[in-house]
């Protein structure tokens, strides 16, 4: 099994910034690819972010490109987003994802990522 811990949330203004972390733990693998997702009340959880294994190949959503960064720690079970210039449009609870299989790319179903964490909730006033 494999428990990812998602942290970095809060109540932030509309422009401020905000970085969260996740950090898997228990059974690792060395091909795994990690994402961010979030859900807003009332919608479909939807994806935000991927980043493969090395840290080499990385996805994101239209939505938060140019905003958003994910990255992976020097250890690997360790994965960052972080939001720029956030909107209210970006209030949801971001849930942490991974996968055992590689990098698949435009990888962006939700039903695609077999581990997910509780979520941390993320409020952007405006």
């Amino acid at each position: 099994q494999v428990q990812l811990v998602e942290s970095g949330g809060g109540l932030v203004q509309a422009g401020d910034s905000l970085r969260l972390s996740c950090v898997a733990s228990g059974r690792t693998f060395s091909s795994s690819t990690m994402g961010w997702f979030r859900q807003a009340p009332g919608s479909e959880r939807e994806f935000v972010a991927a980043i493969s294994w090395g840290g080499g190949r990385t996805d994101y959503a239209d939505s938060v490109k140019d905003r958003f960064t994910i990255s992976r720690g020097n250890a690997k079970s360790t994965v960052y987003l972080q939001m720029n210039t956030l909107k209210p449009e970006d209030t949801a609870v971001y849930y942490c994802a991974a996968d055992a299989g590689g990098w698949i790319p435009r990888r962006r179903s939700y039903r695609e990522y077999e581990y997910w964490g509780q979520g941390t909730q993320v409020t952007v006033s405006s």
